[in-house]
């Protein structure tokens, strides 16, 4: 590693916010491993289109997917921000190992660990901790921002329930073994029928169908998944019967923060390597970086990364301590994404010809950046969130 690439890292590895010494030496360990195991099979990952199983187990064994999860089920017994920081660390070296841990973490381990009565807690977080993967199943084909719109059913047949209906557009659904899906039971209530079930992967009729070949974090797994006539036991459903939009919307206003942490990661990554091929790189004599052109806009995506961060980090820590974050949260996810697809395009630019090209970096992360302005919530369902609670106050 040359000087000038260390002292570029360490610029924009600095915490925007005071971080604790364990929160220091979190991010440091987490960027170890990212730098040491899963930068030499990033390329390899993205061609072919999947997860490599040692990168996973690794992920477990470092006490990545479970961070916020008690101790007593297994876990690292962290913080909600500390999760924000391992995400960020993992997806500036590649952001589908960053959402791999992020979905696990802010999306399933939050949902279960808030809803869940003691005997799920102890079953499942456990093993969520230790080797199993989860995913989060709320999307279908014809519900997607209209998320209350789904058609999965759940018919009560006493000691378990009968499932039907197909979800679209799972994360970590060809590795998962434990999903948190929903389906209304009782569809003439409308949302109000809505119902979380924790659904393993063995449970008679369920099925993993289609993965998606997809433009950007192609090592992620997006699937579909398949409900025949599935039988879930009453005691998995998570919380109480028909107040699933409540754990889907709570939940999800935390996934988005973990969200704009995969963005500024991304945006990171573009930004660290328009650094240094712009000190390399060498025109009419200098390297391109001495041209106040460059330097103008290096100096745009560095503020704006910053911008981003901050907005991240802010609405981390007011969940940490409690506060209403929702304004925040969907203020972070529409900004970091925004930023990132900025950055990452202007990183591309930046490279010239190198940049459009797969021997280079910086292609993928803008086909990983893409993503950001659309799950976990459209840039215009975040839009529609901010302008509802301006106008309320």
């Amino acid at each position: 590693m040359t000087q000038t690439q260390t002292a570029i890292e360490q610029s924009f590895a600095r915490p925007l916010t005071t971080l604790s010494e364990d929160e220091q030496m979190f991010r440091d360990s987490v960027r170890e491993f990212a730098e040491g195991e899963i930068r030499k099979r990033v390329e390899q990952m993205d061609e072919q289109g999947y997860l490599e199983p040692a990168l996973m187990k690794q992920c477990f064994d470092l006490g990545l997917m479970g961070i916020e999860t008690p101790e007593e089920f297994g876990g690292a017994g962290g913080s909600f921000f500390q999760a924000i920081l391992a995400v960020e660390e993992l997806s500036r070296v590649d952001a589908s190992v960053g959402v791999f841990v992020d979905v696990q973490n802010t999306l399933v381990n939050n949902a279960i660990f808030k809803w869940a009565n003691p005997q799920q807690k102890k079953r499942y977080l456990t093993q969520l901790a230790a080797e199993k993967v989860g995913a989060y199943a709320l999307s279908e084909a014809g519900s997607g921002s209209d998320a209350f719109a789904m058609q999965t059913r759940a018919v009560d047949n006493g000691d378990h329930f009968v499932l039907n209906g197909r979800k679209l557009w799972i994360t970590n659904g060809k590795e998962a073994e434990i999903f948190v899906l929903f389906a209304n039971a009782n569809p003439e209530a409308g949302y109000r029928g809505i119902t979380a079930f924790i659904v393993e992967k063995s449970f008679e009729g369920f099925t993993v169908g289609k993965k998606e070949n997809k433009l950007g974090i192609r090592a992620s797994s997006t699937t579909e998944l398949i409900l025949e006539d599935c039988k879930v036991p009453t005691e998995n459903v998570l919380g109480e019967v028909g107040k699933g939009y409540k754990t889907s919307i709570e939940t999800l206003n935390e996934g988005r923060i973990g969200i704009g942490a995969q963005m500024i990661g991304i945006a990171r990554g573009a930004l660290e390597s328009s650094l240094r091929y712009t000190t390399e790189r060498q025109q009419f004599g200098k390297s391109i970086n001495e041209f106040q052109g460059v330097q103008f806009q290096l100096a745009d995506m560095a503020t704006e990364l910053e911008a981003a961060r901050l907005m991240v980090y802010n609405a981390a820590r007011m969940k940490d301590a409690g506060q209403n974050f929702v304004k925040e949260a969907a203020m972070a996810k529409l900004y970091s994404s925004r930023a990132a697809e900025k950055i990452t395009s202007k990183a591309i630019e930046l490279y010239g010809g190198y940049g459009y090209v797969k021997d280079y970096p910086v292609e993928k992360y803008w086909r990983d950046s893409k993503i950001g302005s659309i799950y976990e919530g459209t840039s215009n369902m975040q839009l529609q969130t901010i302008a509802k609670l301006i106008i309320k106050n």
